[in-house]
């Protein structure tokens, strides 16, 4: 199985298993994607999505497989169907309700990094090395994920990424804004995150999604999800526990 889903309690974590390519993302793969999101998001009991390689991979993703795109290059067919999986996955993967956490350990390109650009938060070791090279193969980037780069390290560095195709490593990511946070695990990140609401994180996360989709005031549907929260049980758990001096506890 070169990609699948593991849960363990409340969080649930897509791996990347397919190490003898650099995990880089076939077709078949791009088609699991949407079905293994779904899954973690309709579980109850999953609070939190990790993306990450499998243990000793070597890489998060070497980015889509080339050789399978070369095979293909000539049949319009593939090449549409491929496109379309695609931006279906970046598309979903950005969106889906639940907090997502990309930890990144190795190589993460191209392809790849469109998958960590889609999460929420990215947590990279120090021997990680980022880059997007459709450049260096005349090819273009897919405009979703040409979006999410800009959003997350602004225009001009955006385009030095794409122009030059150049690796980056991880302090250089993480000084422009390409990743979050440098360590040898996301552990730590995830557990304050499930410390916290995640009906805060999940409400929270889609204000933040409207406002990177051009929206600049409050709306009718907005006004309304922040006064409801004042009727919710996290709201009661939260406030009690302050009032109390001690750790919320959050479900």
């Amino acid at each position: 199985m070169n990609l699948r889903l593991e849960k363990q309690g409340a969080v649930a974590r897509l791996v990347i298993d397919r190490p003898d390519a650099r995990n880089a993302i076939n077709m078949a793969m791009w088609e699991a994607f949407p079905g293994l999101i779904a899954e973690a998001e309709d579980d109850p009991a999953i609070r939190l999505l990790e993306l990450r390689a499998a243990d000793g991979a070597g890489a998060f993703s070497a980015g889509a497989d080339i050789k399978e795109m070369l095979a293909n290059k000539d049949n319009m067919g593939w090449r549409e169907a491929n496109q379309a999986e695609i931006n279906r996955v970046q598309y979903e993967l950005a969106r889906v309700d639940l907090p997502t956490v990309a930890f990144i350990d190795g190589d993460c390109i191209g392809g790849g990094c469109g998958l960590a650009l889609a999460c929420d938060i990215r947590v990279a070791t120090r021997r990680s090395r980022f880059g997007i090279t459709p450049g260096k193969l005349g090819l273009v980037y897919p405009l979703h994920d040409v979006k999410l780069l800009t959003d997350l390290v602004g225009p001009g560095q955006a385009k030095r990424i794409l122009f030059t195709g150049e690796l980056l490593d991880a302090e250089e990511a993480l000084r422009i804004g390409l990743v979050e946070i440098l360590a040898d695990s996301a552990d730590a990140l995830i557990e304050q995150i499930l410390a916290a609401s995640t009906f805060s994180a999940r409400e929270n996360k889609s204000f933040v999604r409207r406002v990177l989709d051009g929206q600049v005031a409050d709306d009718s549907m907005t006004l309304g999800m922040f006064d409801a929260a004042f009727g919710r049980e996290d709201f009661a758990e939260g406030s009690q526990a302050f009032l109390e001096k001690r750790k919320p506890n959050f479900k």
